[in-house]
């Protein structure tokens, strides 16, 4: 089994009357099979609307199934007992760092999360050291949070979850409110993570360039997985992405417009290089 686990996942948002009588339910997430491989770099896209972040906050128990099972390293997100070890296990990175950022200085904020897990003081330090590191954000860790950039502080709220030592992080859409240089920042220390500390990413977004580099992709419409594979496998199908509301990266766009005029190049190019290489053969 993988560190996450979805078999028959399912869900209903209740819509509830003045009474407090069920008055109508909406499904978010209908019938959703995953097995994720601890390590793995794996990227979930859909519109908005497709369910995608309702799927999300399922990873670390703020949701429960409806229907289905869903298991974070072995544990079912189900048992009540268990919610805070689940959240242990998957650390949530959300769209506005400032909803998750508490502290008044960087460093004490990183530490909070530690701090709240009863771990020593000295140990909760040097996590914080270590967080800072791996997030390149030491040089901040006296720094007020309010005083910092967007990607700063959305690099701020993943060493916070990262000095709670999980083995998988969930990120719903942290660039979402970024500017391009603070997206970019924001993925090289995720894609750090993952790639140096064999940290399980999980990450839900709607910018098609920031999953080039994933593993595996799953797309997502109506609450169902409608599409699955590799990034090269998912981009090389432009028109049923189309299908689905769904853009693929430009260099991607230009590649598959050339191929449709003629030009002996294949589908599915992912960076400038590639389509640099395949025009020149």
């Amino acid at each position: 089994m993988g560190i996450i686990k979805a078999c028959k996942l399912g869900f209903d948002y209740l819509k509830y009357d003045e009474d407090g009588n069920v008055q109508d339910t909406q499904r978010a997430v209908d019938d959703i099979n995953l097995d994720i491989e601890a390590g793995q770099f794996v990227a979930i896209l859909g519109h908005n609307g497709s369910g995608k972040s309702t799927l999300a906050k399922h990873l670390n128990a703020l949701l429960l199934p409806t229907e289905g099972t869903l298991w974070v390293n072995d544990i079912d997100t189900s048992s009540e007992p268990e919610l805070w070890k689940i959240r242990q296990q998957a650390g949530m990175v959300f769209q506005n760092p400032d909803n998750q950022i508490i502290g008044t200085v960087v460093e004490e904020d990183v530490g909070f999360g530690p701090e709240n897990m009863g771990v020593p003081t000295e140990k909760i330090w040097e996590r914080v050291e270590e967080s800072l590191k791996k997030t390149g954000m030491t040089a901040y860790r006296y720094h007020s949070p309010n005083k910092l950039s967007g990607g700063q502080k959305q690099r701020v709220a993943i060493a916070g979850v990262m000095a709670m030592r999980p083995k998988c992080i969930v990120l719903d859409e942290p660039t979402a409110m970024l500017d391009p240089n603070g997206r970019k920042e924001v993925l090289e220390a995720v894609s750090d993570l993952n790639r140096q500390e064999g940290v399980t990413v999980i990450l839900i977004t709607h910018y098609m360039e920031e999953v080039v580099h994933a593993d595996h992709v799953y797309v997502m419409d109506a609450g169902k997985i409608v599409m699955e594979g590799t990034p090269r496998e998912i981009f090389s199908q432009v028109e049923t992405l189309k299908k689905y509301r769904l853009d693929v990266p430009q260099v991607t766009l230009l590649g598959h417009e050339l191929h449709r005029a003629g030009v002996n190049i294949p589908e599915g190019l992912l960076t400038t290089e590639e389509l640099v290489n395949a025009l020149c053969q």
